[in-house]
């Protein structure tokens, strides 16, 4: 098994005894993310994680609005009478709430979700407000990880600057007094791209990082210069979807295939099928290699694909121990379908 470096979130994290799992449970799905998941099927999603051994679960206000953290916290009430399981959510979004017929058909991707409307707010009283909110549904006095959610250019455009600097102006400083006073044991950023999370780890004490999608078998930006930095600062990386929104998430090719939450541009279809490609000569399945792929790199503490239902939780258990031939990576080097430096992982030795 690879050895993880002692980082700053291991230090946080020590105290409590526990360790993020190297595959974790991503709450969006639980959330209605693209369609509507039952009670039922959010329970046993979460239970067949927690079977298979997962005891690390990110969730979100902005997941559902409300929704993933309720499901998680009902099922977690069931299954972790001991508290072993160690959560992540997110400030940035305050939830206001709207009249029920309002909440109908989808909305910001999810579907059906509660009866609020997210609004972005990364000032002091807006994170204290959120985490509030966040406890209350998630049943607990305190928060393994807090992240600071979707701030960056991608998302905000023009507006970025103006967000950063309220959330460095009062946000920022909220996470510090949080952690301070053992509210929360770990602060640092969910994004969906790296350049943020490197301006971040320049101007801030941050634990952890959760980036989404940018550090896959599809893209591995990341290594010219965020996972360095992150290396030599002891920052942690979570990676959040490893699948790419679900390009990489089907064993065969699929129509309806989300790529950033989109259609998947031409090069993403180009660069899916030669993967898949390599995928048939080895008999290894996609959404396997993309799994095992991230966890890697000595930054990267956990992968964490979204589960629906309990099949799809039951898969990613599988998937994340299936055995891959080291000629596969070798083959992935040698067509440049990775990046040269991106390490693989090791192959496990027969017995």
């Amino acid at each position: 098994m690879k050895v993880r470096p002692v980082t700053r979130l291991f230090d946080r994290l020590g105290s409590s005894g526990r360790r993020l799992t190297p595959l974790g449970f991503g709450g969006a799905a639980i959330g209605n993310l693209y369609r509507r998941v039952s009670e039922a099927d959010a329970h046993a999603s979460v239970a067949a994680a927690w079977a298979s051994g997962v005891r690390y679960f990110d969730v979100a206000p902005h997941y559902g609005f409300g929704l993933a953290e309720s499901r998680l916290s009902a099922a977690l009430s069931d299954l972790d009478p001991a508290g072993e399981a160690l959560i992540s959510t997110k400030v940035g979004r305050v939830l206001e709430p709207i009249a029920a017929d309002q909440a109908q058909g989808e909305r910001h991707g999810f579907v059906d979700a509660a009866a609020f409307e997210p609004r972005f707010d990364y000032s002091h009283d807006g994170v204290m407000r959120s985490l509030e909110a966040s406890l209350k549904r998630l049943g607990r006095d305190h928060i393994d990880i807090l992240l600071a959610h979707d701030l960056g250019a991608a998302t905000h455009g023009a507006d970025d600057a103006a967000h950063w600097a309220a959330f460095m102006d009062g946000g920022y400083k909220a996470m510090l007094s949080l952690r301070d006073q053992g509210v929360v044991r770990a602060i640092g950023l969910g994004a969906n791209e790296a350049a943020v999370c490197r301006r971040a780890l320049d101007q801030g004490d941050f634990d952890v990082f959760l980036l989404a999608g940018r550090y896959t078998l599809l893209e591995q930006a990341p290594l010219d210069d965020l996972l360095p930095a992150c290396t030599q600062a002891g920052v942690s990386l979570i990676v959040g979807g490893p699948f790419n929104s679900g390009v990489l998430a089907c064993a065969a090719p699929a129509g309806n295939a989300h790529y950033d939450y989109g259609a998947p541009p031409a090069w993403v279809t180009n660069k899916v099928a030669a993967l898949r490609g390599v995928c048939a000569r080895f008999g290894v399945e996609l959404p396997a290699a993309a799994l095992q792929f991230p966890l890697a790199h000595s930054a990267v503490v956990s992968v964490i694909p979204g589960a629906a239902d309990a099949e799809e939780a039951r898969l990613a258990a599988a998937r994340i121990a299936a055995p891959i031939p080291a000629g596969f990576w070798q083959a992935l080097h040698a067509e440049g379908l990775i990046d040269s430096e991106a390490p693989v992982p090791l192959v496990r030795q027969a017995a």
